[in-house]
């Protein structure tokens, strides 16, 4: 099984200058806990991702009062992506030892394409043991956004 047969297919994105209100506005909207985050409007070119805990954790825990603040300074941009084509074996191996739980999924080009997520992978593959490894892996203390 492929990354393309499992991943989310045209995740909504947001910029580095979105407010993180308006990020966190729209996860609520479509029930995600990450977003990517793309160059500029109009782009799909992937700078960066934004989760929940980033925002409660860089944002809101750090002080931030204005929810105009924008996303640059809660996003990640110390990525780890796959490709359509890459094989959920592989993906579940990259999620464990990084420790994330999504993972953007890419173009040639660096376009985001999809999105790869725990639940994803849990829900598809075949191997229940390997699977349930992986999220082990990933839940364990001291993560790559642990810190």
């Amino acid at each position: 099984m492929k990354a393309r047969d499992i991943m989310t297919k045209d995740p909504s994105c947001v910029t580095p200058d979105t407010p993180v209100r308006d990020a966190a506005k729209l996860m609520q909207r479509d029930d995600v806990g990450m977003l990517p985050v793309v160059e500029s409007k109009g782009s799909k070119k992937l700078v960066g991702i934004v989760t929940d805990r980033d925002i409660a954790i860089r944002h809101v825990a750090e002080g931030h009062a204005s929810p105009e603040c924008p996303v640059s300074e809660a996003m990640t941009d110390r990525l780890v992506t796959s490709r359509e084509n890459d094989d959920v074996n592989d993906l579940m191996k990259v999620m464990g030892r990084e420790q994330v739980r999504r993972i953007p999924i890419v173009d040639e080009r660096g376009s985001i394409v999809g999105v790869v997520a725990q639940a994803d992978i849990v829900r598809e593959a075949k191997d229940d043991a390997r699977a349930e490894r992986t999220v082990e892996k990933i839940s364990e203390p001291g993560g790559r956004h642990s810190h």
